[in-house]
């Protein structure tokens, strides 16, 4: 009968059960070393949670780089759990993380986001820089004041200082992408309120328009040459309270195609 090594590797009271690809922590794992197991390192897998780590009561050091933790991220209470490394992983939301972790890990002492978009470091996001980063240290020491690491750098008594005094104001908050509607999503892309007639909308036309057809709230004719630069457009209330003293100049231009005369709003 062949005996069938183990995907496991004890060394004391440390566990490694790296690069097997797995997407959930073996159930046996815990079974056999959750009492036992100091230091757990789960790197290189596909995990996704890591709500398994319940049955590891006496664990101090956790290592699941390379994996593919989310925002959904929840951790059992490790009463115990003093470092905490999460390299390269697919963490966006970084306060809901600091909260979460203030909650289940109080004895943290050393924690690790590099690799990460929550994590503004210039390896992984080329369009931050040092001013980005350094705020987002002071703003994970202002939730987690008790580290004494964080990423790669020793937290001094300075940066402390400074994170308690201004820290909750230096979240960096990564704008949402928006990206173009193509022609088909056009019409299910609610636009914003304007009083440009619909085919004026375009920011590429918008150099001059129909005075008096704004004014009227209609769309102005072909060959209308009435014409007003934008920054002397008028306030929407202003525009529909004059709509109606102004509806005869429609009528008339509609009576007087191709004729020019001079703007309604002329005067006012």
């Amino acid at each position: 009968m062949t005996h069938r090594e183990s995907p496991f590797v004890l060394n004391g009271t440390q566990v490694s059960y790296i690069g097997h690809d797995s997407e959930d922590i073996p159930h046996s794992l815990g079974e056999r070393y959750g009492k036992l197991a100091k230091r757990v390192d789960l790197s290189f897998n596909q995990l996704r949670s890591l709500a398994s780590l319940k049955m590891f009561t006496e664990l101090e050091e956790l290592v699941v780089d390379n994996n593919l933790l989310g925002n959904d991220l929840q951790l059992p209470r490790l009463p115990k759990l003093h470092t905490l490394t999460l390299n390269k992983n697919q963490l966006t939301d970084i306060e809901a993380l600091l909260e979460h972790l203030a909650d289940v890990t109080p004895s943290l002492e050393y924690l690790s986001l590099l690799g990460n978009e929550a994590c503004p470091n210039q390896l992984v996001s080329p369009d931050k820089d040092d001013d980005d980063y350094q705020r987002y240290r002071y703003f994970v020491l202002y939730k987690l004041p008790q580290l004494k690491f964080l990423d790669s750098r020793r937290v001094t008594k300075k940066e402390s200082m400074e994170a308690q005094a201004r820290g909750a104001f230096m979240k960096v908050v990564k704008p949402k992408s928006e990206g173009v509607p193509n022609e088909a999503g056009l019409e299910n892309c609610p636009l914003p309120y304007t009083p440009l007639p619909q085919g004026s909308r375009d920011a590429k036309n918008h150099k001059a328009i129909c005075t008096h057809h704004v004014t009227c709230m209609e769309a102005p004719e072909p060959g209308c040459h009435r014409t007003l630069p934008l920054k002397n457009m008028e306030p929407r209330e202003e525009i529909q309270s004059k709509s109606k003293l102004f509806y005869s100049c429609c009528t008339t231009n509609k009576q007087t195609s191709g004729s020019i005369q001079s703007s309604p709003l002329e005067g006012l």
